[in-house]
């Protein structure tokens, strides 16, 4: 068994506006509710072994500020590829992980994340910045996630609803 955990990048700014969507910042917002989502997991004793991120500046500081707050050390992978919003690229990343890793987290954008967890869990659910997907996959190995695997949604959070 395999677990993913799909955080997508908390709030960004929209205040410069001749900035390439790239490297848009977090926005007051956003660099409150990553630390928090940082907090939930390392309360919930759901640290991930691996960190992949999208390499937009929103993306990056989200998982920055998840890492120092949860207080995650583990390996931070940064990846352009990630900047797509298809499911299929998070599904092609992370089959080639191998069976290392038991708890992998993804941090990226919609609509891939939304359609990513639609794909393995066959829900679909609504992903606001910063909210976070739990899915545990019957797999033993990362190579053997496809589109056809059938994971469960076994939680979801979002900054708002965190007391």
């Amino acid at each position: 068994m395999k677990t993913l955990l799909i955080l997508r990048h908390a709030k960004s700014s929209w205040k410069h506006t001749g900035l390439a969507d790239h490297d848009r910042p977090l926005n007051k917002r956003g660099k409150r509710d990553a630390p928090r989502m940082g907090e939930l997991l390392r309360k919930e004793d759901l640290l991930p072994d691996l960190i992949l991120s999208s390499s937009a500046k929103r993306a990056r500081t989200t998982g920055e500020l998840f890492s120092e707050t949860s207080g995650y050390e583990g390996e931070f992978h940064v990846n352009r590829d990630l900047y797509a919003h298809y499911a299929g690229v998070y599904l092609d990343m992370l089959s080639d992980l191998g069976e290392d890793y038991e708890r992998v987290m993804v941090i990226g954008h919609n609509p891939g994340l939304e359609e990513l967890v639609e794909e393995l869990t066959g829900d679909w659910i609504r992903m606001p910045t910063a909210a976070l997907a739990v899915v545990e996959l019957p797999i033993q190995d990362w190579s053997d996630l496809s589109e056809e695997t059938q994971g469960e949604l076994v939680n979801f959070w979002q900054p708002k609803e965190l007391a």
